[in-house]
């Protein structure tokens, strides 16, 4: 059996093992993110979050296995993974399209479709197997999502610009 160090160092390597690791680190990378949306009631929350960079793993590892096929199989097939990738950034540019809404002139929910992007991108790194690339977008997103999400309310709070959630700093005090 392989160390866990040549799993997560060899990104060809779709042992039994090297999948099973990869595909909890894509969970992992989509809860994180989808965590803090959770928690704040927002569309495209912890599970879906974790779906979307799950099956972006799936997608990568199914590539890296059809590259081993294609390699015992046929002698001068190259198959190219970059247009499983340009594929499944087509998919979840679609889910996060459909999550952002226009309504009365008003862009809503850009931060979900963001996340649901991000996750997917995490998911794409785990089943590669660059799980410190995955790691780190990941810490990256959740610093962004959480840490300036805060202080984007506070400022938007303190302001009352209007423009985070569509309404006015009057809509606001009228509410409180």
């Amino acid at each position: 059996m392989q160390s866990f160090y040549d799993m997560v160092v060899n990104p060809v390597d779709v042992s039994f093992w090297a999948m099973i690791v990869r595909m909890t680190a894509a969970t992992v990378c989509g809860g994180i993110i989808g965590l803090d949306r959770e928690l704040r009631g927002k569309p495209a929350g912890l599970r879906t979050l974790m779906l979307v960079s799950l099956a972006s793993s799936i997608f990568m590892i199914i590539t890296f296995k059809l590259m081993q096929l294609s390699a015992e199989v046929y002698e001068n097939v190259q198959p190219d993974p970059i247009r499983v990738i340009e594929a499944v950034i087509t998919g979840i540019a679609f889910l996060g399209a459909g999550a952002i809404i226009q309504s009365r002139g008003n862009v809503r929910h850009m931060t979900t479709g963001a996340t649901i992007w991000l996750a997917g991108s995490a998911g794409v790194a785990c089943g590669a197997g660059y799980l410190v690339i995955a790691a780190l977008t990941t810490l990256f997103g959740y610093v962004i999502v959480a840490v300036f999400g805060t202080l984007e309310g506070a400022f938007h709070e303190r302001y009352g610009d209007g423009e985070k959630d569509g309404k006015s700093s009057a809509d606001r005090k009228a509410k409180r």
